[in-house]
């Protein structure tokens, strides 16, 4: 069990969080047809979008209710009125994301009860779904965020099921029988979640992904310039009926708390993951599938976890003892912890932006709550050979004088990073390889060959020496 040290102070010099209303601004980007409207300053909007646009480089549907001096001190309810009905009126949204900032929690807003409000001033925009959650920036993280907002549009959309407290009646060959949740977690890029999608299909079921970014952005190009609504993502009508589903997978700790939301609700049998990465992680994903449909493993997941196998044996020589520093959000630190771990890497230093229960279960020796100051410091008092974070810690890396592997969010430095599969038995092989070949290419070697004492050297005639006569 890791020793989780808190900060020891006020401030971060070098940031590595991300805000909770960004979090849960990206939970709200997996949903089609949805606009989140931050309720807060321009620029904490702004900001927001940046983080958003430079990392999966395509256009983000994000609004802010605009908060100036004057609402802030006075009252900012009447900005998330007027907001609400310029969106509903100009968009016709499916849904609307209404996520908090600290701007609106320092000022106290109560962001449900102002939903409330807008609800009985225009009862005609009843058909679109409001889905406010308190995100203060002050505390937890992109994760947190995101989480919450996975939470609350269950809240908001699943109803409760009449089988509630068991599993719905299978209704016989019918898609409907053999749909399957799976709950997204947001260490999962685009292509991760497209994979788990390829994975489930394999076994004959039908994946219900929430929320889908990889059907939101995964970087495809649309007729449409430009929408003011997300194009892709989970459709609200699919959230809805999540309790039909056969079964519910929950990909990353950090989304346990909404499943037991989901499971409260609905009563469909849910099994938990970590996460996909690492051969036994997957290897159990893999045969909660062949339960699930009751069908053989195919040929083609069984090739790739051979292949995963040999990419062990071929990639341990160079990752076996090497001093790994990790900086990532709690279910990916996790995640990345335990994959190098099991490939004989040391990790020397490991930060969160934020405290969560899966961070007492990373194999580490310690986990310090910090920024990337805290990791530069303690990379240079315990040794590091490699990097692992997101793109806020390439100049750190540099001052280090070691590679860095570009995971989490955001990578606004590296084409097609959002797009990156870690997770399966495909991306795993990916992986180990992309560490074995950063080693390689910064300094590390194999052993090197050794020549006996006893060898002829070019140009050198053969001689007994003292050590040759006494060993004979």
């Amino acid at each position: 069990m890791a020793e989780i040290l808190k900060r020891n102070k006020a401030l971060a010099v070098n940031p590595l969080k991300v805000s909770q209303p960004v979090g849960a601004s990206l939970a709200f980007l997996g949903v089609n047809r949805a606009v989140p409207m931050l309720h807060g300053s321009q620029g904490c909007t702004a900001f927001g979008k940046v983080f958003f646009v430079r990392h999966f480089r395509e256009p983000i549907p994000l609004q802010t209710t605009a908060m100036d001096q004057v609402a802030t001190v006075m009252n900012a309810d009447e900005n998330v009125l007027l907001g609400l009905q310029a969106l509903a009126e100009k968009s016709a949204p499916a849904l609307i994301g209404l996520p908090t900032t600290g701007l609106s929690e320092t000022q106290g807003t109560d962001i449900h009860g102002v939903v409330k409000q807008f609800r009985h001033a225009h009862p005609e925009y009843h058909a679109i779904p409001v889905v406010a959650v308190n995100t203060p920036d002050f505390t937890g993280c992109l994760e947190s965020g995101y989480a919450l907002a996975v939470r609350a549009m269950i809240e908001t959309l699943v109803p409760e099921s009449a089988h509630q407290g068991s599993a719905p009646a299978d209704n016989g060959p019918c898609e409907t029988s053999r749909r399957v949740n799976v709950l997204a977690g947001s260490m999962l890029t685009p292509g991760d979640i497209e994979h788990i999608k390829e994975l489930v299909e394999a076994f004959g079921l039908v994946p219900i992904v929430f929320p889908d970014l990889a059907d939101a952005l995964d970087g495809h190009l649309t007729e449409a310039e430009s929408s003011p609504v997300t194009v892709g993502g989970t459709r609200v009508d699919d959230i809805a009926l999540l309790g039909t589903a056969r079964a519910t997978l929950v990909i990353g700790a950090s989304l346990y708390a909404a499943a037991d939301v989901l499971h409260a609700r609905t009563g469909v049998p849910e099994h938990r993951f970590d996460s996909l990465m690492g051969l036994d992680s997957v290897d159990h994903f893999i045969h909660v599938l062949h339960q699930i449909s009751g069908q053989p493993v195919p040929a083609k997941i069984e090739r790739q976890r051979a292949q995963l196998q040999d990419a062990m044996v071929d990639t341990h020589f160079m990752l076996g003892f090497a001093r790994v520093a990790l900086a990532a959000d709690p279910d990916l630190l996790h995640a990345l912890a335990k994959l190098v771990v099991g490939m004989g890497c040391e990790v020397t230093v490991a930060v969160a932006p934020a405290r969560a229960a899966i961070l007492e279960k990373t194999p580490v020796a310690q986990v310090k709550l910090g920024d990337l100051e805290d990791l530069e410091e303690a990379a240079r008092a315990h040794g590091v050979d490699l990097v692992m974070a997101n793109s806020h810690a390439v100049e750190t890396a540099k001052r280090l004088g070691v590679p860095l592997l570009r995971a989490g969010f955001p990578q606004y430095d590296l084409i097609g990073g959002y797009q990156k599969l870690w997770v399966g038995y495909r991306g795993t092989r990916q992986t180990l390889f992309d560490l074995a070949n950063l080693r390689t290419e910064h300094g590390h070697h194999d052993v090197p060959l050794y020549r006996s004492i006893y060898a002829r050297r070019d140009g050198e005639a053969q001689h007994a020496t003292p050590e040759a006569c006494a060993f004979h």
